[in-house]
């Protein structure tokens, strides 16, 4: 495999463990806070807030550590640059992202205007965060297989 899928395959199983030992911690801390409580949206947007910066260091942590272990196993650096074929991988990747993104947006908006309860709205915003993230991390991996 190139380095490319390597990469894409961590990064997605990062990405995978971060959320599921995230909710769980969220949810194992707050257990009463989750359903019907006065200051859901406090809760919920707290949640989100917290979400961003835990994912974005895990990622980041996760990053530099496939990179020394890519390094030290096959002895090659990562490349320093990426070629039109990177380019348009990354762009349809993110293209894919932000569509499963705005439907996942369009829900939860639906769910508010169908009267849902307001964390229905939150867990809906979070689950399309990761989805779109899986989908843009599948893509670049399909299409580094397949080519373009």
């Amino acid at each position: 495999m190139s380095y490319q899928e390597n990469k894409n395959i961590v990064s997605l199983v990062g990405t995978l463990l971060v959320f599921v030992f995230y909710c769980l911690y969220v949810f194992d801390r707050y257990p009463q806070a989750t359903l019907a409580s006065t200051d859901a949206f406090s809760f919920w947007a707290s949640v989100i807030l917290i979400l961003i910066p835990v994912s974005i260091v895990a990622k980041i942590i996760i990053s530099i550590i496939f990179n020394i272990i890519y390094r030290i196993s096959t002895n090659e650096k990562e490349p320093s640059f990426a070629d039109e074929l990177d380019k348009i991988i990354g762009l349809k990747s993110t293209r894919n992202s932000h569509y499963v993104f705005i439907i996942g947006f369009l829900l939860a908006m639906v769910s508010l205007v169908m009267e849902m309860p307001p964390y229905m709205m939150f867990i809906i915003l979070i689950f399309s965060g990761l989805l779109s993230e899986v989908v843009g991390v599948i893509t670049q991996i399909y299409l580094y297989r397949r080519g373009i």
